[in-house]
């Protein structure tokens, strides 16, 4: 199985399939590519990820890029823990906020962008589309995060890392959210798999 992602190892949706083969237990070797010098758009790398984009996984003669649709691949091909809810509602709660999360927030994810996360905060104020954003963020976060051990749908899945990195945006930038989110996207930041991808050597920053 290879993975490839990122060399600043700040995708977040790389992040979501480095935690899911962790979580699985899977043997993986990790593969970069420095998206700036676009070793993403060679002939080979276009090839296996269809998309140009980062990750995608190979697994043997098959392999996939877009992250939840990697994620759904690892659940569906292989046992060990569970990425998403057995139930099919609480299942498909936690499909819904993970493509919600890719799909929307556009001013959010431009005004704290993951260097924020992985690099270092920036001191320029949210615009109001980035403050509106925010406040939708925190409005469907808090339809399911309420108190202590909260998930968005039963058990921990997968969709709860994407979350947290999205709220962290915010609270590892120093903004303000409330108690409750903040303590669960710090909660979901001590997860191993988390920890591990925190834990690899990133390279400088330009500038």
């Amino acid at each position: 199985m290879l993975l490839y992602a990122d060399s600043q190892f700040a995708s977040p949706y790389a992040l979501s399939v480095f935690v899911s083969l962790k979580v699985k237990g899977i043997d993986f070797e990790l593969r970069t590519l420095d998206l700036s010098a676009g070793q993403n758009t060679g002939a080979d790398y276009v090839a296996a990820s269809l998309t140009a984009r980062v990750p995608t996984l190979v697994d043997g003669d098959f392999s996939l890029s877009e992250s939840s649709a990697i994620c759904e691949y690892l659940q569906d091909r292989f046992g060990g823990a569970p990425l998403y809810p057995q139930d099919a509602q609480a299942r498909a709660r936690v499909r819904q906020v993970q493509a919600w999360l890719r799909s929307d927030l556009m001013a959010l994810r431009s005004e704290r962008s993951t260097e924020v996360v992985f690099y270092r905060p920036t001191p320029t104020p949210l615009s109001d589309a980035g403050q509106a954003a925010a406040r939708k963020l925190f409005s469907v976060a808090g339809a399911f995060i309420r108190s202590e051990g909260d998930h968005i749908a039963g058990p921990w899945s997968i969709a709860d890392v994407d979350l947290a990195l999205m709220l962290n945006r915010l609270v590892l930038n120093g903004d303000a959210v409330p108690a409750p989110l903040a303590a669960y996207a710090r909660r979901q930041w001590q997860h191993p798999a988390v920890q591990q991808w925190l834990a690899l050597p990133r390279p400088p920053l330009a500038g």
